[in-house]
C-alpha cells in the first residue's frame, strides 16, 4: 500500500491532537528515550524530540514513504536528538533501550498484536511505560457502513471481490489478556468514544482519501475521485454537517498505559 506522506500530514490534526493528550499524561523530566512505533510522516515524533532536549527520540514505521519523508522533514542538524528507521511494528527488535515506547493511531493496522507487544517489552527498560492511543472495537462504525453499502453497490461492486477489512479493532478485554501475557503491569485501559471532526465535504474527503487506501486504492486511480465524492455524499446524508459546517465521524480510541516492572 502506497502512502502519500504530503497528503497525509495536510490531514492529520486529530492524530496529533490525540498524541498530545496522550503525552499529557506523562511526567516527562526531558532526559528520557522514546520509541514512536507507526510514527507516519513524524511530526508527533519531532514533537516529542523537542519535548525531550537531553534525551533520545526514535520513529519507526514499516512505509518507506512515510520514512524518507520524515527523514527529509525533520532533519538531525534541527533535530539531533531524533532518529529514523523503517521497521514493522510486528519485528522490533530492540534490547533494553527505551524508557517509553508510545504509538498513536497506527496499531489497528497490525494484525499481530502479540508480537507487538512482546517486542516493547524486550525494548523497554525495567520500569518502562507503553503508551498507546489506536482504534478500538467499535471505532468508525458508520464509515465502515456506508463503505459497506457503497462497494456492494455499482458501479464499484466489481472493484471489491475478495475484499476483507484491514482493520483491526481489539476490545480493552483482548488486550488486557495480552498484555498480562507479555509481562506488563496495566494501569490504564479503556475504549474511549471520540468525536473526530473535519471541515466540511472538503476535510472529509482529505482524511478518507489519506487514510482509508485499502478502500480507496481498489479503485482505479482515474475513478478514485468520484469514488471518494460518492463516499462522502452518501455518508453526509447520513450524518449532514452541523451549524458550523463541521463533518463529524464517531470514533473510539483504545488506550493502554501500562509498565514494564
Amino acid at each position: 500500500m502506497m502512502w502519500n506522506p504530503e497528503d497525509y500530514a495536510k490531514n492529520s490534526d486529530a492524530q496529533l491532537k490525540w498524541a498530545r493528550e496522550l503525552r499529557a499524561k506523562l511526567d516527562l523530566q526531558g532526559n528520557e528515550s522514546v520509541l514512536d512505533v507507526g510514527c507516519g510522516d513524524g511530526k508527533i515524533t519531532a514533537d516529542f524530540a523537542v519535548a525531550l532536549p537531553r534525551g533520545k527520540v526514535v520513529g519507526v514505521d514499516s512505509s518507506t514513504q512515510m520514512i524518507d519523508y520524515a527523514t527529509r522533514t525533520y532533519a538531525d542538524t534541527k533535530y539531533p536528538n531524533l532518529s529514523f528507521a523503517c521497521i514493522d511494528a510486528r519485528s522490533l527488535e530492540f534490547d533494553d533501550e527505551f524508557n517509553l515506547v508510545f504509538s498513536n493511531a497506527t496499531l489497528h493496522w497490525v494484525d499481530n498484536h502479540q508480537a507487538f507487544l512482546q517486542g516493547v517489552s524486550r525494548a523497554l527498560r525495567s520500569g518502562g511505560r507503553l503508551i498507546v492511543g489506536c482504534g478500538g472495537k467499535g471505532c468508525a462504525v458508520d464509515v465502515l457502513q456506508v463503505f459497506s453499502e457503497l462497494v456492494a453497490s455499482k458501479p464499484w461492486s466489481d472493484r471489491f471481490d475478495n475484499f476483507y477489512n484491514p482493520y483491526y479493532f481489539y476490545s480493552d478485554e483482548e488486550y488486557a489478556v495480552w498484555l498480562e501475557e507479555s509481562g506488563f503491569k496495566v494501569e490504564q485501559l479503556a475504549l474511549v468514544p471520540k468525536d473526530m471532526t473535519h471541515h466540511g465535504k472538503e476535510g472529509l474527503a482529505g482524511w478518507i482519501r489519506t487514510t482509508w487506501m485499502p478502500f480507496t486504492h481498489r479503485v482505479p486511480e482515474n475513478e478514485r475521485e468520484y469514488f471518494i465524492s460518492s463516499f462522502v455524499d452518501t455518508y453526509l446524508e447520513q450524518i449532514p454537517l452541523d451549524k458550523d459546517g463541521l463533518a463529524h465521524v464517531r470514533m473510539v480510541r483504545l488506550e493502554v498505559n501500562a509498565l514494564k516492572p
